[in-house]
């Protein structure tokens, strides 16, 4: 997170902005609070967009579309304005690591039973958004956060609502939305885009998080070579989990009439381990930066009996404490891991 520059809003709404996210296409995201203290994600639209009346259209019913989700597995809506000047939405902070960050840069690749765990609730956030009328478009590693109980999948900053506009569909053929190495046959081509473009996505996820690798290659084989891989050729699955393989080949099929539903692949794959969903070590990790967007405590709710019982309030959490995320028992350590 960095801090606000000087032309940055400070509120938006009810929300608090406390500090910059990033940015993208549409616009700045913004880490905010409401008033209550929870952590928000805060995406303000760019002014030259919000100028534009189709895409304050499609804004709005890309904002209905993404209420209509509620938050299963993905990020909640908590709130947003469509008719201001600049139009904004505020969606759960989710205060994790992203898949790629702790598949390419840290852990590395997942054990097994983490790997079904994260086909399972993925495949029940795609119907949740599938169901919504939604494809989100950009499921890749980066837009998949790892919290303690479980994955959330965020940014769909480039979902298009299934909903017509003026007689037909708002993606015109010919328009390629996505991330190289993570788009699906039918969006390397420019064709029309549906929830089966997502199962593909999911299937590429799932031998990244699996391999450390993409499954057509990466992108510094140029551009035109991995979309014609994507297009063309099959899947490297070496390193898969044979108990994944089936899964990954049907979600990866070039037709996407073959590829089953995000339905189907939720009743497929079981989630009701009473395991951790991921290693101990991994878990101890995702404790830590946690602990820091805990909401504040109020202190008219909480009546101090004692002065040293007042500071206690709205302190972040200290190396030694124990907390309590989800159900899990954490600990609270130092930079280098040690439990104090």
């Amino acid at each position: 997170m960095h801090s606000l520059e000087a032309d940055d809003p400070r509120r938006m709404g009810d929300f608090t902005l406390i500090g910059r996210l990033g940015a993208g296409g549409m616009g700045q995201v913004f880490l905010g609070r409401a008033p209550g203290g929870r952590p928000a994600a805060v995406k303000v639209v760019r002014a030259a967009l919000a100028e534009d009346p189709e895409f304050r259209a499609r804004f709005r019913l890309e904002v209905a579309a993404l209420h209509r989700v509620g938050g299963e597995w993905t990020a909640a809506v908590l709130g947003a304005d469509t008719e201001a000047a600049q139009p904004w939405v505020a969606t759960e902070y989710v205060p994790g690591p992203s898949l790629h960050q702790v598949v390419g840069a840290g852990y590395g690749p997942l054990p097994e039973a983490t790997l079904h765990y994260l086909a399972g609730r993925l495949a029940r956030a795609l119907r949740a958004i599938h169901g919504a009328g939604l494809v989100h478009r950009d499921l890749k590693p980066s837009n998949i956060l790892l919290t303690v109980d479980g994955p959330r999948v965020i940014d769909f900053g480039i979902a298009r609502a299934l909903d017509t506009v003026a007689g037909g569909l708002r993606t015109s053929t010919g328009v390629v939305l996505g991330s190289p190495g993570f788009m699906a046959p039918e969006q390397v081509r420019g064709l029309r885009v549906t929830p089966a473009a997502d199962v593909f996505g999911l299937g590429s996820v799932l031998v990244y998080a699996a391999t450390g690798r993409l499954p057509f290659g990466s992108a510094e084989l140029g551009l035109h070579a991995l979309m014609f891989r994507i297009a063309e050729e099959e899947p490297d699955l070496t390193g898969v989990p044979d108990t994944l393989r089936g899964l990954v080949t049907a979600c990866l099929a070039k037709d996407p009439a073959l590829r089953p539903t995000a339905d189907q692949i939720a009743a497929r794959v079981r989630t009701d381990t009473a395991d951790p969903w991921l290693p101990p070590e991994l878990l101890a990790e995702l404790g830590r930066p946690a602990t820091h967007m805990l909401p504040a405590p109020t202190p008219a709710r909480v009546p101090a009996r004692t002065p040293e019982a007042a500071t206690e309030l709205g302190r972040i959490p200290a190396e030694g404490d124990r907390i309590d995320i989800a159900g899990w028992r954490l600990d609270v350590v130092d930079a280098a891991g040690r439990r104090a």
